[in-house]
């Protein structure tokens, strides 16, 4: 009996063997998971501790393999399985595998050769692709074989510097499920291609999509009195290298991700990047009383950081934590980002409790981990955006010190948490509110770390939307069921005088100003905004800061408040334009000109910033000169005092005066205000103003 064997450079008739009526033979041994080669397929898998593996091939949407092939053991070399099969279709095909081996849980090993396994390297998964929909018991995750053939044609897009981003976080299914959005396909990626003008006419360059991985939104799902809670952020990974099923209008009938593609491929052509939010510091898998479908059954021991007794270290809140820096584990998260950005030209990562991924393997923290190195320096990734939330559920907080080989940028938490407490008018915050609006150089040293560092939020998928961060004392997740247990209370909200929904118009408005404030103070800060999707028309989650499990309009975008709130729709149009026109306000330029410092901090006298525990008023002046030589100058001044401030303006040179651009106090903004600015000026209480410096040639 003889085959053919595809080597890139000839094909050799060799002889082969038959294994269950099949013609296969060793496979590619570093071509991790199932490839799709010209006369078959290669399956490679690995094992430290395993002593047989077994490969079950299925027919699509069936329970009972239509063959399964066992490895021979001369297809094993060091701990790689791998086998071609010949003349097998892949258009009709699943696979998964069976994996023997020694159990002896205090050891971490935990084989079972009854338990059907998905292959750890799928590039699609079956099982759980309709939303909502449990697998039944008889029913496991299988694997798909795709084939990388979408055409992405000859656009080439050029990536901006992480600081020109505006940064749009985003549910792909809470974007445009709720009937309000508008879209053909709702909560799906085409629904999200749907809204692409949207986020054009808002500004937007880049989004950041909450977790698209594979996962089972039904996994830790609960039901409540009557009511279904699910796994609805999607932070519990089935699978890393698969995108979602069930956010592709067409389910499993989607070939190959290209409804994903498609999306990006736009996405691209209209200037806009792609960030994934990834989750490698756990699994769905969780702890001892959690399933095993795939990593644990492979080799539980070498994939999670196991104690000395063999139960799990749980760093990540979620049960269980990811062996980061073993290489096995570090090989597969390599290749897994590499893939996205080879086959889904993604632009970036967030790492979820990136602080994990410095774990040791007894968890203790590392000063070089591996990993993150590896990462920072892969050529593949030379041009991608690492972006780390720089600690985790262990306690290990690293905002300012996240090893980083001046690649890593690193979500600012301080900027959220001493922001949101001066913006409120907490005493003892003006100091480090002007050092979070110029760039947090106090805790990153350019020098150390670079320039492109630092993103800013204070509002994000976890915690308070920007409308209830200023509508709630308190956080109100009964829904969620854990007896108002669950989310942060470090919340640093200010009701404005009524807890949550009221009539009064003058809370109201206190409460529009509020966010007017912080959406300006955002957007001149130095470093790269982010904001929560809705928050530019004020949507609200009802005082819920932990939705994680809410499919319901707790979480869906109300896109009808965008007509009831379009004033703060277009406050926060004008501001993004702002920032996108004054280069100043995104990067250090050439010095000036006129002698003004890059920065420089004020009171409500100008240059002058004696700060103490009672200043509620500070300034922050940015200034340089562009490339064509002329002067970029901005000054943002901030009173979050609860009277008027008559504020000294620094002094401009000859033939510069003050050009008002925003005063939230009387809600006036634009770039052609009619008001010029000489001196003085009277800033009303909890109020913000943003001028410029205008030639009068």
């Amino acid at each position: 009996m003889t085959g053919r064997e595809y080597d890139d450079t000839k094909i050799t008739m060799i002889p082969l063997d038959i294994i269950a009526g099949y013609e296969v033979r060793p496979g590619f041994y570093e071509m991790n998971g199932a490839t799709a080669i010209p006369c078959g397929v290669n399956f490679t898998v690995h094992s430290c501790k395993a002593t047989s593996c077994e490969l079950l091939l299925y027919k699509r949407h069936s329970d009972e393999p239509f063959a399964v092939l066992p490895f021979p053991e001369h297809y094993k070399i060091g701990d790689v399985y791998s086998m071609i099969v010949f003349n097998i279709g892949i258009e009709d095909l699943e696979y998964a595998y069976r994996v023997d081996g020694p159990n002896d849980p205090k050891a971490g090993l935990v084989f079972d050769k009854e338990k059907i396994l998905l292959d750890p390297y799928a590039k699609a998964v079956t099982g759980q692709s309709k939303w909502g929909k449990r697998m039944s018991k008889e029913q496991h995750y299988h694997a798909r074989v795709v084939k990388t053939n979408y055409d992405w044609g000859n656009f080439k897009y050029k990536a901006r510097p992480l600081q020109d981003l505006i940064i749009y976080e985003l549910h792909v299914r809470g974007f445009t499920f709720d009937p309000s959005s508008g879209v053909k396909f709702p909560g799906t990626f085409e629904g999200l291609q749907e809204k692409i003008p949207y986020l054009k006419e808002l500004g937007i360059n880049a989004v950041e999509l909450m977790p698209i991985f594979e996962f089972d939104e039904l996994g830790s799902g609960r039901v409540v009195e009557d009511t279904q809670l699910y796994d609805y952020w999607g932070y519990n990974p089935v699978c890393f290298f698969a995108p979602n099923t069930a956010y592709t209008a067409k389910n499993e009938e989607t070939k190959e991700g290209n409804t994903l593609k498609q999306l990006i491929k736009e996405f691209h052509e209209n200037g806009i990047e792609v960030i994934l939010d990834v989750v490698f510091n756990h699994t769905a898998e969780g702890n001892d009383d959690g399933e095993m479908f795939s990593f644990k059954g492979f080799d539980n021991q070498i994939y999670y950081l196991l104690t000395p007794e063999g139960e799990y270290y749980n760093f990540s809140g979620c049960g269980n934590t990811l062996n980061c820096n073993h290489p096995v584990v570090q090989q597969l998260i390599l290749e897994c980002l590499k893939y996205w950005v080879i086959t889904y030209r993604i632009d970036g990562f967030r790492f979820d409790l990136a602080s994990i991924l410095g774990r040791n393997e007894d968890g203790s923290p590392m000063n070089k981990p591996p990993l993150l190195q590896s990462l920072a320096f892969d050529p593949i990734l030379s041009d991608v955006k690492l972006i780390a939330e720089a600690w985790d559920a262990g306690g290990l907080y690293q905002v300012g010190s996240f090893p980083s080989w001046n690649r890593w940028a690193e979500w600012n938490g301080r900027y959220r948490d001493d922001l949101r407490s001066f913006l409120k008018g907490d005493g003892g915050f003006a100091d480090n509110a002007v050092k979070r609006i110029s760039g947090s150089l106090d805790i990153y040293n350019p020098e150390q770390r670079g320039d492109n560092v630092s993103v800013n939020f204070l509002t994000c998928h976890d915690g308070f939307t920007l409308y209830d961060l200023y509508s709630y004392n308190m956080k109100h997740n009964e829904e969620n069921a854990w007896n108002n247990t669950d989310g942060a209370d470090d919340n640093r909200s200010w009701n404005c005088g009524a807890e949550g929904e009221t009539d009064d118009e003058n809370i109201l408005k206190l409460r529009y100003k509020m966010i007017r404030n912080a959406a300006a103070v955002l957007f001149c800060s130095r470093g790269t905004p982010m904001f929560f999707a809705g928050d530019e028309f004020c949507n609200t989650q009802f005082g819920n800061n932990n939705a994680y499990c809410q499919d319901n309009e707790i979480s869906w975008l109300n896109w009808n408040l965008k007509e009831k709130n379009k004033d703060i729709f277009e406050f926060f149009k004008f501001m993004i334009a702002f920032r996108k026109k004054h280069e100043i306000i995104r990067k250090r330029l050439r010095s000036s000109a006129y002698g003004f410092t890059d920065v420089s901090y004020h009171t409500d006298r100008a240059n002058v910033c004696n700060y103490n525990y009672d200043t509620r008023m500070v300034g922050v002046m940015f200034a340089g000169r562009k490339a064509d030589g002329k002067e970029d100058i901005v000054y943002i001044a901030v009173n979050a005092y609860w009277e008027n401030v008559t504020v000294q303006l620094p002094k401009l040179p000859m033939g510069y005066f003050w050009k008002l651009a925003v005063d939230t106090g009387s809600n006036t903004f634009g770039f052609n205000l009619s008001q010029d600015v000489v001196g003085h000026w009277i800033m009303e209480p909890r109020s913000v103003v943003i001028m410029y410096a205008k030639s009068v040639m």
